[in-house]
């Protein structure tokens, strides 16, 4: 699916060659036009931004966003392990996942990487591939939120990335990422104080292992073995 690789673009670092591409990500949108009007319009506000800005501004940016703001981090298991121990198993469940199926990550991602995991999602056939972006949904739709309260226009990748999974969600899971510390990128106490916070978990009694995230490579095995 060229709609996935192109939203997994629109959520990398950005560069020159990004840019350059805007283009080819608008074509292979429309292409497919797959994405109800919407979400394509939002997307467009997005890349005529990445076209019309200053590059070191827009790599700025993505840093403050993505790389300062733990809330906010495109890891996908950062937002159920923390820095726990489960996550590293959770990362090789997932490359041992990526390795069966003949896909070869780049080397300096983690495997739970957003934008890695729709490159991954966009080499499958197209009901496997939305039956993949639809397990992490909660945190997408946790992303999409605090995005939506920055004012940024990222947050058209993750209402796309919800239009095209359709995921039903579940208030119990959501209301438990939305507990999480938010802070502004600004505020560096209270992002130091965030990075070193527990890991997330759900519901009463219920460890962070058996919440839908966390099962999401047992359940992409059986989206695979479909």
């Amino acid at each position: 699916m060229r709609t996935l690789r192109a939203l997994a673009a629109l959520l990398s670092y950005p560069t020159a060659e990004l840019l350059a591409a805007s283009g080819e990500i608008r074509v292979a949108l429309d292409r497919e036009a797959l994405l109800p009007a919407a979400e394509r319009r939002a997307l467009d506000r997005l890349i005529g931004e990445l076209e019309a800005g200053d590059l070191y501004d827009l790599q700025e940016r993505y840093g403050l966003l993505f790389d300062r703001t733990r809330s906010l981090s495109l890891h996908l298991f950062e937002h159920v392990h923390g820095e726990s121990r489960d996550r590293g198993q959770a990362m090789v469940d997932l490359l041992k996942l990526y390795e069966e199926t003949g896909y070869s990550p780049v080397a300096s991602e983690l495997p739970d990487f957003l934008p890695l995991f729709l490159e991954y999602a966009s080499t499958r056939e197209p009901k496997a591939a939305i039956e993949l972006i639809g397990q992490p949904a909660h945190v997408v739709a946790a992303l999409r939120e605090r995005l939506a309260k920055r004012s940024s226009p990222y947050e058209a990748v993750m209402a796309a990335l919800l239009a095209l999974s359709r995921a039903r969600l579940d208030e119990a899971t959501l209301a438990a990422l939305r507990a999480e510390p938010d802070p502004e990128p600004d505020d560096l106490e209270a992002l130091d104080a965030a990075w070193v916070d527990q890991e997330v978990t759900f519901g009463p009694g219920t460890a962070a292992a058996s919440c839908p995230v966390d099962r999401m490579t047992s359940r992409l095995r059986a989206a695979m073995a479909e």
